[in-house]
């Protein structure tokens, strides 16, 4: 059924660059001779001295002559820096990129990169080196600088020298009016930016703004205003007639069932007809034309459905005096310039870390100047920056050759800052789904690759090694997934009367939330094994804010009844704890105004609250979910204490989002991806009176708490990592109470390597969640 394209989440689409290119300081070597390409058979020289045997005929290394094989799954061909789409296209670019700032294995910025930064990890000492140092200064009137001193030595692959110029440049791009990439640079609180974005918008934007019935035509004429929505209801009625058709192709509605079949889509029609359904696509998408049709379609493509969308959304038009330059951009010398912040961000460290893209290819030379507000492409037209998407160039380890037969061919750059690759070509190769991943490894069709690290890939590296996940066969490198597996409670549905904050609405959700939480060990254990662990604060283990076991304050999530004591004990049993779960749910229900007898729960508050219970599991329709057994255990449990708990297993995930974006799903479980900095604003962060928006993920908890506003905002204020732990711990505590959370699972990734291939000696060492395989990548050798 329908599509949906989501990037894994990402704070800034650099991050990635920053967790896997990072350098890292080499041991130092004996100096040794290159060996030639050609194995001479000619006899010595005639001047070879007599009593010196001529020399040996050079074996042909294979790091020279075989390309190291990465298994990935599809790419997009959006490979790059500005508007790749997928974490695959992000890998593809990333090969020929170096980032502004770089980090070490625990997502720490290295702010001394020239000359390194020396820092342990796992009881090894390790140098961090990068492009450029950092110093931040935090000014009295609440500014703060950010100064950044480039090398003066780098050079892209091209050959042409890395300058500040290149940097500037990038950092324009991401902060055009008409960027619409995922980069978020332009949502930081740099000095003069808001000023710089707020005179332009797209047409598309402003004639949704003015809407149809718009009689002012001071930027389009009447004729293009006409034509727009035309176009828009015609693309959105044949959205709706196209998802109808598929539904009753593929039997999942009888034909002239359109409201059936928009139901089976995510969506409620008023009424039996295409255009209710259109209707209902236009309220939920509004002026995202295109995620509309990328997320929805049936196989269709916007061109396809609205052609000329382009015309709309990258025509900018200036509605008010130009703002020529951003003023906390600031170019301080051929290799240095500062970053003017109006307050303190703790996130914007990692948001400015951006990479180095050359100016002279992707923007154009001629309109670089920077005295002149000039910086690389006309304001609001990123035509050039889109033109070479397809074909990355930038001063990485590796050069790109081209994308052809589903493979990316890369060759190394000699003039890498780090040292030139070893291995001199690298091949991307295209695998069709998961279950490649591991057999080409085994083939000897593939080198290195990401399988999904579940029970049949653990399975099948075992017995390809004899037992074990590293062996003969196959070298297995497991590390916590950056983002963690959750069961939510929506407050707007899960409340008691009007009031999803009141102390009655928190107990029901306390209720269902222990009942949940209770089988999480069984469940996890079951679909994992040890694989994956269960978490009690819902937050990724890999984050250094992540409250720990030996931390004062520490609690198993879901564990003390309505009065504050304890459900367990220490000795209790399994199926003991099930029971005592139960009762302390029973206690909660009463607490929230329902009625209990004989350990049922008989009847609803006077204010009103849920007798029915349903939670949504995107498991395929056939159970396939590391929460499912959970869901069946709970629907058991609640049926012994008379409430009614429904299972719907989605076979298409995308409906998921959509109902949560509707707000009408009570119980539902899911994954959230992290970035390197744990804030919370963008799910937890429900708005204030002093101009702060919701989070843009807050809508699925509907969590309204304004002392947790605070804090998140308090958080974001400071750098010191000792405080912003404190602070977010209690931010955590506050979610728990509102049980709008279920904190499950922390899974595990993992990177698999030909053990037969390539030499295991030099893959990086203490590979982390924020330090890939690829971070050293210029040191790996295969065997020969």
């Amino acid at each position: 059924m329908k599509k949906m394209s989501k990037l894994v989440a990402v704070l800034l689409v650099c991050l990635m660059l920053v967790s896997c290119f990072a350098g890292c300081g080499k041991k130092e070597e004996a100096p040794v001779e290159t060996a030639t390409n050609e194995a001479s058979t000619e006899p010595a020289a005639d001047d070879t001295p007599a009593d010196e045997p001529a020399d040996e005929p050079q074996k042909e290394s294979k790091n020279d002559t075989t390309p190291l094989v990465v298994g990935y799954s599809p790419f997009s061909e959006k490979f790059s820096p500005f508007f790749s789409e997928t974490a695959y296209d992000q890998d593809a670019w990333a090969m020929t990129q170096i980032s502004l700032l770089n980090s070490d294995r625990v997502g720490a910025i290295v702010l001394k990169g020239i000359e390194g930064e020396t820092r342990p990890y796992n009881g090894t000492d390790y140098t961090y080196y990068g492009p450029a140092d950092l110093t931040i200064t935090e000014n009295a009137d609440g500014t703060v600088f950010y100064d950044f001193v480039l090398r003066d030595d780098l050079v892209f692959s091209d050959g042409e020298p890395v300058t500040i110029d290149d940097v500037i440049f990038t950092m324009y791009v991401y902060c055009d009016p008409s960027y619409d990439g995922s980069t978020t640079l332009f949502a930081q609180p740099i000095q003069g930016l808001a000023e710089y974005r707020a005179d332009m918008k797209s047409l598309l934007s402003l004639l949704f703004d003015a809407g149809r019935e718009n009689t002012d035509f001071t930027f389009w004429d009447e004729a293009t205003q006409k034509g727009f929505w035309e176009k828009y209801d015609a693309a959105t009625k044949g959205l709706a007639e196209e998802i109808v058709a598929y539904c009753v192709a593929n039997g999942y509605n009888e034909e002239g069932d359109i409201k059936g079949a928009a139901a089976n889509w995510g969506f409620q029609a008023a009424d039996n007809t295409i255009e209710a359904f259109a209707a209902a696509l236009r309220e939920s998408y509004g002026a995202d034309v295109a995620g509309m049709i990328n997320t929805e379609n049936a196989g269709s493509t916007v061109e396809d459905l609205f052609p000329g969308l382009e015309d709309y959304s990258l025509n900018m038009i200036r509605i008010a005096d130009p703002v020529d330059n951003i003023s906390g951009i600031q170019r301080t010398g051929d290799y240095s310039m500062r970053v003017v912040l109006t307050e303190v961000d703790a996130t914007a460290i990692y948001s400015l870390g951006v990479p180095i893209t050359p100016l002279h290819y992707y923007g154009e030379t001629a309109k670089y100047d920077y005295a002149n507000n000039k910086f690389g492409f006309d304001k609001g037209d990123l035509s050039h920056v889109r033109s070479v998407t397809t074909q990355p160039v930038g001063a990485g380890a590796y050069k790109f050759i081209q994308f052809a037969d589903g493979v990316i061919n890369y060759e190394a750059n000699d003039s890498y800052y780090l040292g030139a690759p070893k291995i001199k070509h690298v091949n991307f190769l295209q695998l069709l789904n998961d279950n490649d991943k591991v057999s080409g490894v085994i083939t000897g069709s593939v080198d290195v690759t990401d399988p999904s690290y579940n029970d049949p890939t653990y399975k099948t590296i075992a017995d390809a090694n004899g037992g074990e996940q590293t062996g003969p066969v196959i070298t297995t490198n497991a590390v916590n997934n950056l983002g963690y597996g959750y069961i939510g409670q929506n407050a707007n549905q899960m409340k008691v009367g009007n009031d999803p904050g009141s102390d009655a609405s928190k107990n029901l959700r306390k209720a269902t939330g222990t009942i949940l939480a209770v089988y999480r060990d069984v469940a996890n254990d079951s679909y994992y094994g040890d694989r994956a662990s269960t978490i009690q604060y819902p937050i990724s283990n890999t984050s250094w804010a992540a409250p720990q076991p030996a931390d004062d304050g520490y609690e198993i999530a879901f564990s003390k009844d309505v009065n504050g004591n304890p459900i367990f004990t220490s000795d209790m049993t399994a199926e003991q704890k099930y029971e005592a779960a139960k009762q302390a749910a029973l206690g909660f229900f009463e607490a929230a105004g329902y009625t209990v007898e004989d350990g049922k729960v008989t009847k609803a508050p006077a204010e009103g609250g849920p007798m029915e219970f349903e939670a949504w599991i995107p498991a395929d329709g056939t159970g396939d979910h590391p929460a499912f057994m959970i869901l069946t255990e709970a629907q058991k449990a609640f049926e012994s204490i008379g409430l009614t708990f429904k299972i719907k297993d989605l076979t298409n995930s995308a409906d998921l989002w959509t109902a949560l974006s509707a707000q009408s799903v009570q119980i539902w479980t899911a994954a959230w991806g992290a970035s390197v900095d744990p804030d919370m604003y963008q799910i937890y962060f429900s708005g204030d009176d002093q101009g702060h928006k919701a989070g843009g993920s807050n809508y699925q908890y509907a969590i309204n708490d304004q002392e947790l506003n605070s804090l998140i905002l308090a958080a974001r204020k400071s750098t010191d990592q000792a405080y912003r732990k404190q602070v977010y711990k209690a931010c955590l505590d506050i979610i728990i109470d509102w049980a709008v959370e279920i904190p499950n699972y922390q899974r595990q990734n993992c990177i698999i390597f030909s053990t037969e291939r390539v030499n295991i000696d030099t893959v990086t060492p203490d590979i982390t969640t924020f330090y890939g395989w690829m971070a050293e990548i210029e040191n790996m050798e295969l065997n020969d």
